[in-house]
């Protein structure tokens, strides 16, 4: 590629689906994902939400054999902890609410509590999607800040306006983050932590060892993973 070669004159290898309409790696049958790592409870800091400063400080890297498998294992290793029940929080922005049955549905179906405020929730139930709808900050008691505190969400789903998210958006990521609920706040980030929750709950997380990646040779660094003290 730095010497002028574009990627359809390489003769890759493709990616394929399964039966379940899963993605699935020809390079090598597995996938490599890296996940960066923002230690927030380090920092003093007024909401999770990135910018241009520098939060990371490493990177950790998941192996596996399916997409969900190898991002749970990233997200583990980056001291994420995936929920297999509880009650799931959704606030998402106008622009993303026509995605959140597509987020919603299978988290249901797996068995999780759907919780959402107004906007969110009545997306939901016009699709058909059970969910119990909460107060933002300052609506009412108990709201989402309560329900944090008090264990009833195992995972938030938030995605704000960026640097000048509202007061409440604030409050609820900072509260995800002093009680150890993990907060997603990107679409993407979203649809691929489904796909990690449901590898999680369908027992797909394997060691993979060293020398099956390398086939007795030099092969891809993996150490990232067993650096945060999480298999790869």
């Amino acid at each position: 590629l730095c010497l002028g070669k574009k990627l359809s004159e390489l003769d890759l290898p493709t990616d394929t689906t399964d039966a379940e309409g899963r993605l699935r790696p020809n390079l090598g049958g597995r996938f490599y994902i890296k996940a960066p790592v923002f230690p927030w409870s380090r920092f003093t800091v007024k909401d999770v939400v990135l910018g241009p400063e520098m939060h990371s400080t490493g990177e950790v890297m998941g192996v596996g054999n399916s997409f969900g498998e190898a991002y749970a294992k990233a997200l583990m290793a980056a001291g994420q902890k995936l929920p297999r029940e509880g009650g799931v929080f959704l606030s998402l922005r106008d622009d993303d609410k026509p995605f959140v049955k597509d987020i919603a549905e299978p988290l249901w179906k797996m068995g999780f509590t759907i919780l959402a405020t107004a906007g969110t929730h009545k997306v939901l139930t016009d699709a058909g999607i059970p969910a119990e709808k909460v107060y933002k900050v300052k609506e009412g008691r108990p709201d989402i800040v309560d329900h944090v505190r008090n264990g009833k969400i195992a995972l938030m789903i938030n995605t704000p306006l960026g640097k000048k998210s509202v007061y409440d958006e604030a409050a609820m990521r900072l509260a995800g983050l002093r009680f150890g609920v993990p907060c997603i706040t990107t679409l993407r980030a979203a649809e691929a932590v489904v796909s990690a929750v449901r590898s999680v709950l369908a027992g797909e997380l394997k060691v993979v060892k060293l020398q099956e990646l390398s086939d007795g040779g030099p092969g891809p660094v993996v150490g990232s993973a067993t650096d945060a003290h999480a298999p790869t």
